[in-house]
Protein backbone atom coordinates (compact mmCIF):
# COMPACT_ATOMS: atom_id res chain seq x y z
CA UNK A 1 0.00 0.00 0.00
CA UNK A 2 1.09 3.56 -0.78
CA UNK A 3 -1.22 5.49 1.53
CA UNK A 4 -1.87 9.22 1.33
CA UNK A 5 -3.04 10.51 4.70
CA UNK A 6 -4.39 14.06 4.53
CA UNK A 7 -4.27 16.16 7.68
CA UNK A 8 -1.73 13.86 9.27
CA UNK A 9 -0.13 16.63 11.33
CA UNK A 10 -3.40 17.35 13.10
CA UNK A 11 -4.86 15.77 16.22
CA UNK A 12 -6.54 12.59 14.96
CA UNK A 13 -4.38 12.42 11.84
CA UNK A 14 -1.13 12.30 13.80
CA UNK A 15 -2.32 9.26 15.75
CA UNK A 16 -3.39 7.54 12.54
CA UNK A 17 -0.04 8.30 10.88
CA UNK A 18 1.91 6.98 13.86
CA UNK A 19 -0.15 3.79 14.01
CA UNK A 20 0.17 2.97 10.32
CA UNK A 21 3.87 3.86 10.13
CA UNK A 22 4.75 1.69 13.13
CA UNK A 23 2.34 -1.20 12.53
CA UNK A 24 3.01 -1.64 8.80
CA UNK A 25 6.68 -1.06 7.91
CA UNK A 26 6.10 -2.39 4.38
CA UNK A 27 3.59 0.38 3.61
CA UNK A 28 4.62 3.78 2.26
CA UNK A 29 2.85 6.47 4.33
CA UNK A 30 2.67 9.94 2.76
CA UNK A 31 1.43 12.65 5.10
CA UNK A 32 -0.05 15.64 3.26
CA UNK A 33 -0.83 18.62 5.49
CA UNK A 34 -1.15 22.35 4.84
CA UNK A 35 0.18 23.13 8.35
CA UNK A 36 -2.61 25.53 9.18
CA UNK A 37 -2.93 26.54 12.83
CA UNK A 38 -4.11 23.02 13.79
CA UNK A 39 -1.28 21.24 11.96
CA UNK A 40 1.75 20.63 14.14
CA UNK A 41 4.69 18.46 13.12
CA UNK A 42 5.71 18.20 16.77
CA UNK A 43 2.78 15.79 17.03
CA UNK A 44 4.70 13.22 14.98
CA UNK A 45 8.35 14.10 15.49
CA UNK A 46 8.94 10.65 16.98
CA UNK A 47 8.36 8.95 13.61
CA UNK A 48 9.50 11.59 11.12
CA UNK A 49 12.73 9.71 10.37
CA UNK A 50 11.01 6.38 9.74
CA UNK A 51 12.05 4.90 6.37
CA UNK A 52 8.44 4.28 5.29
CA UNK A 53 7.26 7.81 6.10
CA UNK A 54 7.24 11.00 4.02
CA UNK A 55 5.83 14.42 4.88
CA UNK A 56 4.61 16.76 2.15
CA UNK A 57 3.37 20.30 2.83
CA UNK A 58 0.50 21.36 0.61
CA UNK A 59 -3.16 22.19 0.11
CA UNK A 60 -5.71 19.48 -0.75
CA UNK A 61 -7.51 22.09 -2.85
CA UNK A 62 -4.55 22.47 -5.23
CA UNK A 63 -5.37 19.98 -8.00
CA UNK A 64 -2.03 20.15 -9.79
CA UNK A 65 -0.08 19.70 -6.57
CA UNK A 66 -2.18 16.77 -5.34
CA UNK A 67 -1.89 15.17 -8.76
CA UNK A 68 1.91 15.41 -8.53
CA UNK A 69 1.80 13.68 -5.15
CA UNK A 70 -0.29 10.84 -6.59
CA UNK A 71 2.15 10.41 -9.47
CA UNK A 72 5.35 10.68 -7.44
CA UNK A 73 4.32 8.21 -4.75
CA UNK A 74 2.01 5.92 -6.73
CA UNK A 75 -0.84 6.46 -4.27
CA UNK A 76 -3.13 3.43 -3.93
CA UNK A 77 -5.10 4.42 -0.82
CA UNK A 78 -6.34 7.72 0.58
CA UNK A 79 -7.24 8.22 4.24
CA UNK A 80 -8.80 11.66 4.19
CA UNK A 81 -8.76 13.45 7.54
CA UNK A 82 -7.83 17.01 6.52
CA UNK A 83 -10.63 19.34 7.58
CA UNK A 84 -11.52 22.52 9.35
CA UNK A 85 -13.26 21.15 12.43
CA UNK A 86 -14.01 23.79 15.05
CA UNK A 87 -17.73 24.65 15.20
CA UNK A 88 -17.20 28.12 16.68
CA UNK A 89 -14.81 29.02 13.86
CA UNK A 90 -17.33 27.77 11.29
CA UNK A 91 -19.96 30.11 12.70
CA UNK A 92 -17.58 33.06 12.31
CA UNK A 93 -16.25 32.13 8.84
CA UNK A 94 -18.24 29.41 7.05
CA UNK A 95 -16.56 29.94 3.67
CA UNK A 96 -13.23 28.61 4.96
CA UNK A 97 -15.02 25.38 5.88
CA UNK A 98 -16.67 25.13 2.48
CA UNK A 99 -13.33 25.64 0.74
CA UNK A 100 -11.45 22.96 2.69
CA UNK A 101 -14.10 20.43 3.63
CA UNK A 102 -16.26 20.49 0.49
CA UNK A 103 -14.05 21.68 -2.38
CA UNK A 104 -10.93 20.05 -0.95
CA UNK A 105 -12.66 16.67 -0.68
CA UNK A 106 -14.11 16.98 -4.18
CA UNK A 107 -10.65 17.80 -5.53
CA UNK A 108 -9.11 14.74 -3.85
CA UNK A 109 -11.84 12.52 -5.28
CA UNK A 110 -11.33 13.93 -8.77
CA UNK A 111 -7.55 13.47 -8.64
CA UNK A 112 -7.94 9.90 -7.39
CA UNK A 113 -10.41 9.12 -10.18
CA UNK A 114 -8.12 10.56 -12.82
CA UNK A 115 -5.05 8.70 -11.57
CA UNK A 116 -6.69 5.36 -11.01
CA UNK A 117 -8.32 5.45 -14.49
CA UNK A 118 -11.10 3.11 -13.45
CA UNK A 119 -8.56 0.44 -12.44
CA UNK A 120 -9.74 0.18 -8.85
CA UNK A 121 -8.18 -3.15 -7.93
CA UNK A 122 -6.22 -2.60 -4.70
CA UNK A 123 -7.44 1.00 -4.39
CA UNK A 124 -9.52 2.76 -1.73
CA UNK A 125 -10.71 6.25 -0.84
CA UNK A 126 -11.46 6.38 2.90
CA UNK A 127 -13.25 9.50 4.08
CA UNK A 128 -13.21 10.25 7.83
CA UNK A 129 -16.26 12.24 8.91
CA UNK A 130 -18.21 13.20 12.03
CA UNK A 131 -21.40 12.29 13.87
CA UNK A 132 -22.43 15.96 13.70
CA UNK A 133 -23.81 15.42 10.18
CA UNK A 134 -26.78 13.66 11.79
CA UNK A 135 -27.96 16.74 13.68
CA UNK A 136 -29.17 16.71 17.26
CA UNK A 137 -30.76 14.02 19.44
CA UNK A 138 -33.21 14.58 22.25
CA UNK A 139 -32.46 13.17 25.67
CA UNK A 140 -33.35 9.50 25.96
CA UNK A 141 -32.28 6.27 24.34
CA UNK A 142 -32.14 7.26 20.66
CA UNK A 143 -28.75 6.78 18.96
CA UNK A 144 -27.28 7.76 15.62
CA UNK A 145 -27.07 4.77 13.27
CA UNK A 146 -25.64 4.54 9.77
CA UNK A 147 -29.19 4.97 8.46
CA UNK A 148 -30.00 8.14 10.44
CA UNK A 149 -31.02 10.92 8.00
CA UNK A 150 -28.58 13.80 7.72
CA UNK A 151 -29.64 16.99 9.50
CA UNK A 152 -26.56 19.23 9.94
CA UNK A 153 -27.08 22.32 12.09
CA UNK A 154 -23.79 24.27 11.87
CA UNK A 155 -21.65 25.40 8.91
CA UNK A 156 -19.06 22.84 10.03
CA UNK A 157 -21.46 19.89 10.06
CA UNK A 158 -23.05 21.07 6.80
CA UNK A 159 -19.65 21.11 5.11
CA UNK A 160 -18.88 17.59 6.36
CA UNK A 161 -22.30 16.34 5.27
CA UNK A 162 -21.66 17.75 1.80
CA UNK A 163 -18.28 16.03 1.59
CA UNK A 164 -19.87 12.73 2.66
CA UNK A 165 -22.38 13.06 -0.17
CA UNK A 166 -19.64 13.70 -2.73
CA UNK A 167 -17.78 10.57 -1.63
CA UNK A 168 -20.93 8.49 -2.03
CA UNK A 169 -21.63 10.12 -5.39
CA UNK A 170 -18.21 9.04 -6.69
CA UNK A 171 -18.94 5.51 -5.49
CA UNK A 172 -22.28 5.33 -7.27
CA UNK A 173 -21.33 7.30 -10.38
CA UNK A 174 -17.78 6.13 -11.05
CA UNK A 175 -17.74 2.93 -8.98
CA UNK A 176 -14.78 4.26 -7.02
CA UNK A 177 -14.11 2.05 -3.97
CA UNK A 178 -14.90 4.19 -0.92
CA UNK A 179 -15.66 3.84 2.77
CA UNK A 180 -16.87 6.49 5.21
CA UNK A 181 -16.72 6.60 8.98
CA UNK A 182 -18.63 8.99 11.21
CA UNK A 183 -17.09 9.35 14.64
CA UNK A 184 -18.11 10.85 17.97
CA UNK A 185 -16.05 13.46 19.83
CA UNK A 186 -12.38 12.54 20.22
CA UNK A 187 -10.04 13.41 23.06
CA UNK A 188 -6.48 12.52 24.02
CA UNK A 189 -2.84 13.61 23.57
CA UNK A 190 -1.86 16.30 21.03
CA UNK A 191 -5.35 17.82 20.94
CA UNK A 192 -5.19 21.51 19.96
CA UNK A 193 -6.32 23.54 22.99
CA UNK A 194 -9.31 25.23 21.40
CA UNK A 195 -11.53 22.19 21.97
CA UNK A 196 -13.24 21.63 25.31
CA UNK A 197 -11.06 19.04 27.04
CA UNK A 198 -7.55 20.35 26.19
CA UNK A 199 -8.71 23.97 26.62
CA UNK A 200 -10.05 23.28 30.08
CA UNK A 201 -7.03 21.19 31.09
CA UNK A 202 -4.80 24.12 30.16
CA UNK A 203 -7.08 26.63 31.89
CA UNK A 204 -7.12 24.55 35.07
CA UNK A 205 -3.31 24.38 35.02
CA UNK A 206 -3.20 28.18 34.59
CA UNK A 207 -6.10 28.78 37.02
CA UNK A 208 -8.03 30.57 34.29
CA UNK A 209 -11.85 30.70 33.99
CA UNK A 210 -13.72 27.66 32.65
CA UNK A 211 -16.51 29.14 30.48
CA UNK A 212 -19.44 26.72 30.09
CA UNK A 213 -22.03 27.27 27.35
CA UNK A 214 -25.60 27.62 28.65
CA UNK A 215 -26.17 25.36 31.63
CA UNK A 216 -23.66 22.74 30.51
CA UNK A 217 -26.43 20.23 29.81
CA UNK A 218 -25.38 19.38 26.24
CA UNK A 219 -24.40 15.72 25.89
CA UNK A 220 -21.56 14.26 23.83
CA UNK A 221 -20.27 10.73 23.27
CA UNK A 222 -16.50 10.69 23.82
CA UNK A 223 -13.92 8.40 22.20
CA UNK A 224 -10.23 8.17 23.10
CA UNK A 225 -8.21 9.10 20.01
CA UNK A 226 -6.10 5.93 19.96
CA UNK A 227 -9.29 3.86 19.92
CA UNK A 228 -10.34 5.90 16.90
CA UNK A 229 -6.97 5.29 15.20
CA UNK A 230 -7.47 1.54 15.71
CA UNK A 231 -10.94 1.80 14.22
CA UNK A 232 -9.59 3.62 11.15
CA UNK A 233 -6.91 0.94 10.77
CA UNK A 234 -9.63 -1.74 10.98
CA UNK A 235 -11.91 -0.08 8.42
CA UNK A 236 -8.98 0.58 6.07
CA UNK A 237 -8.20 -3.14 5.96
CA UNK A 238 -11.58 -4.77 6.48
CA UNK A 239 -14.26 -2.22 5.58
CA UNK A 240 -16.71 -3.09 2.79
CA UNK A 241 -16.70 -0.74 -0.19
CA UNK A 242 -19.59 1.70 -0.27
CA UNK A 243 -20.34 1.24 3.42
CA UNK A 244 -20.50 3.70 6.31
CA UNK A 245 -19.32 2.82 9.81
CA UNK A 246 -20.24 4.79 12.92
CA UNK A 247 -17.49 4.88 15.57
CA UNK A 248 -18.43 5.69 19.15
CA UNK A 249 -17.05 5.33 22.64
CA UNK A 250 -20.17 4.40 24.64
CA UNK A 251 -19.31 7.38 26.84
CA UNK A 252 -22.12 9.93 27.03
CA UNK A 253 -21.38 12.84 29.33
CA UNK A 254 -23.03 16.19 29.87
CA UNK A 255 -20.53 18.99 29.45
CA UNK A 256 -20.87 20.09 33.08
CA UNK A 257 -20.31 16.59 34.47
CA UNK A 258 -17.27 16.16 32.23
CA UNK A 259 -15.85 19.50 33.38
CA UNK A 260 -16.37 18.63 37.04
CA UNK A 261 -14.56 15.31 36.47
CA UNK A 262 -11.67 17.20 34.88
CA UNK A 263 -11.55 19.64 37.80
CA UNK A 264 -11.58 16.97 40.49
CA UNK A 265 -9.06 14.70 38.73
CA UNK A 266 -6.65 17.56 38.14
CA UNK A 267 -6.97 18.85 41.68
CA UNK A 268 -5.71 15.47 42.86
CA UNK A 269 -2.89 15.34 40.32
CA UNK A 270 -1.81 18.94 41.00
CA UNK A 271 -1.99 18.59 44.78
CA UNK A 272 -4.77 21.13 45.11
CA UNK A 273 -7.64 20.95 47.57
CA UNK A 274 -10.59 19.01 46.15
CA UNK A 275 -13.11 21.42 44.66
CA UNK A 276 -10.62 24.25 44.11
CA UNK A 277 -10.77 24.07 40.32
CA UNK A 278 -14.57 23.91 40.29
CA UNK A 279 -14.51 27.53 41.48
CA UNK A 280 -13.15 28.45 38.04
CA UNK A 281 -16.41 27.38 36.34
CA UNK A 282 -18.54 30.19 34.90
CA UNK A 283 -21.61 30.06 32.67
CA UNK A 284 -21.74 32.02 29.42
CA UNK A 285 -24.30 32.61 26.67
CA UNK A 286 -24.99 29.41 24.75
CA UNK A 287 -23.43 28.89 21.33
CA UNK A 288 -25.58 29.55 18.27
CA UNK A 289 -27.14 26.34 16.95
CA UNK A 290 -25.71 24.29 19.83
CA UNK A 291 -26.90 20.70 19.29
CA UNK A 292 -28.32 19.18 22.46
CA UNK A 293 -27.00 15.63 22.23
CA UNK A 294 -24.88 13.32 20.09
CA UNK A 295 -24.75 9.58 20.71
CA UNK A 296 -23.42 6.84 18.44
CA UNK A 297 -24.67 3.31 17.88
CA UNK A 298 -21.38 1.58 17.05
CA UNK A 299 -22.83 -1.94 16.85
CA UNK A 300 -22.18 -2.28 13.10
CA UNK A 301 -18.40 -1.89 13.31
CA UNK A 302 -18.35 -3.99 16.46
CA UNK A 303 -20.26 -6.89 14.91
CA UNK A 304 -19.00 -6.77 11.31
CA UNK A 305 -15.37 -5.70 11.84
CA UNK A 306 -14.76 -6.84 15.42
CA UNK A 307 -13.71 -3.43 16.77
CA UNK A 308 -14.56 -2.17 20.26
CA UNK A 309 -13.14 0.76 22.22
CA UNK A 310 -10.57 -0.19 24.85
CA UNK A 311 -10.58 2.92 27.02
CA UNK A 312 -13.34 3.96 29.38
CA UNK A 313 -13.82 7.70 29.67
CA UNK A 314 -12.25 7.72 33.13
CA UNK A 315 -9.15 5.77 32.02
CA UNK A 316 -8.80 7.85 28.86
CA UNK A 317 -9.15 11.12 30.74
CA UNK A 318 -6.53 10.00 33.23
CA UNK A 319 -4.07 9.24 30.40
CA UNK A 320 -4.94 12.51 28.65
CA UNK A 321 -4.37 14.69 31.71
CA UNK A 322 -1.08 12.92 32.46
CA UNK A 323 0.08 13.55 28.89
CA UNK A 324 -0.57 17.30 29.12
CA UNK A 325 1.04 17.53 32.55
CA UNK A 326 4.12 15.70 31.22
CA UNK A 327 4.38 17.69 27.98
CA UNK A 328 4.72 21.29 29.14
CA UNK A 329 6.91 22.22 26.16
CA UNK A 330 4.35 21.01 23.59
CA UNK A 331 1.57 22.92 25.35
CA UNK A 332 3.67 26.06 25.65
CA UNK A 333 4.66 25.95 21.97
CA UNK A 334 1.03 25.59 20.92
CA UNK A 335 -0.42 28.25 23.21
CA UNK A 336 2.32 30.78 22.33
CA UNK A 337 2.38 29.99 18.60
CA UNK A 338 6.07 29.03 18.71
CA UNK A 339 5.35 25.76 16.90
CA UNK A 340 4.19 27.70 13.82
CA UNK A 341 7.21 30.00 13.76
CA UNK A 342 9.57 27.02 13.78
CA UNK A 343 7.87 25.17 10.94
CA UNK A 344 7.34 28.30 8.87
CA UNK A 345 11.12 28.56 8.75
CA UNK A 346 11.39 24.93 7.67
CA UNK A 347 8.81 25.30 4.90
CA UNK A 348 9.22 28.74 3.44
CA UNK A 349 6.64 29.60 0.82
Amino acid sequence: MNILITGGAGFIGSHVVRRLVTQYPSYRIVNLDALTYAGNLENIKDIDQSPNYTFVKGDIGDEAFVSEVFTKYGITHVVHLAAESHVDRSIKDPLVFIKTNVLGTANLLQVAKNHWHGNYEGKLFYHVSTDEVYGSLNMGFDLFTEKTPYDPRSPYSASKASSDHFVRAFYHTYHMPVVISNCSNNYGPNHFPEKLIPLFINNIIQKKPLPVYGKGENVRDWLYVEDHARAIDTILHKGKHGETYNIGGHNEWTNIDLIKLLCDTMDKKLGRSVGESRNLISYVTDRAGHDLRYAIDASKIEVELDWVPVETFESGIDKTIDWYLNNHEWLEHVTTGAYQEYYQKMYQE
